[in-house]
């Protein structure tokens, strides 16, 4: 087994949650589920139909500030950009656009529209989004090709801080968690394209493209 994002061999087990193994790598620190027991599409879908966020909800708003409101300050008016996973309510779409900027979205279940893949863009968004990534090479090699030079990626995921929780810790009990990301696998991933980081709150890293 390679790791899925750095494809280092260096992989070793590290937890195990219900029957559920997951491994750590050592070089990119990526820490992420069995393969072979990752969710089917069926069983993704119907997990993310249970979600209820809701758009209006000022809660809910409030929780993806965290990540509108720093990259929002780091974009030019007017500039384009694309919600990546934007789930079945997507508000973070609404509230950029409330700040003037045109914003696509890309859902692989709930906007699955190829033609936003199709575009270059000087933002793209990624919200609890990149711990679903079952090919996080691919993913972040996607989002890369997308983006226009100078451009920001910005990732809003709970960043793995303590493993001694870990078997504890609610957020790898979401059985659509697959990939869980340590402050240098974020390091890691800036240096494989070349991209400034930026953490300006917690669970939120910000990457500009040189």
């Amino acid at each position: 087994m390679n790791c899925p994002l750095c494809s280092s061999p260096d992989v070793r087990p590290f937890a195990e949650i219900r029957a559920a193994r997951y491994f750590r790598c050592g070089v990119c620190r990526l820490t992420f589920l069995a393969p072979d027991q990752r969710p089917d599409e069926e069983a993704e879908r119907a997990h993310y139909a249970t979600h209820e966020n809701d758009a209006a909800d000022p809660r809910y708003r409030a929780f993806l500030e965290r990540l509108a409101a720093p990259l929002a300050e780091r974009l030019a008016p007017g500039t384009e950009g694309l919600d990546y996973g934007a789930g079945p309510a997507p508000a973070l779409p609404e509230m950029l656009r409330e700040r003037g900027f045109r914003v696509r979205v890309y859902d692989p279940f709930f906007a699955p529209g190829a033609d936003a893949l199709r575009h270059s863009y000087d933002f793209i968004a990624c919200s609890e989004t990149a711990e679903h990534f079952f090919e996080p090479a691919a993913e972040f090699a996607r989002l890369d090709a997308m983006l226009r030079p100078g451009g920001w990626v910005g990732v809003m995921t709970e960043i793995l801080e303590d493993d001694a929780r870990f078997t504890g810790w609610r957020y790898a009990r979401d059985p659509t968690h697959v990939c869980f990301y340590r402050a240098e696998t974020m390091r890691w991933i800036a240096g494989r394209f070349g991209w400034h980081l930026h953490t300006p709150a917690r669970n939120v890293t910000l990457f500009q493209k040189r």
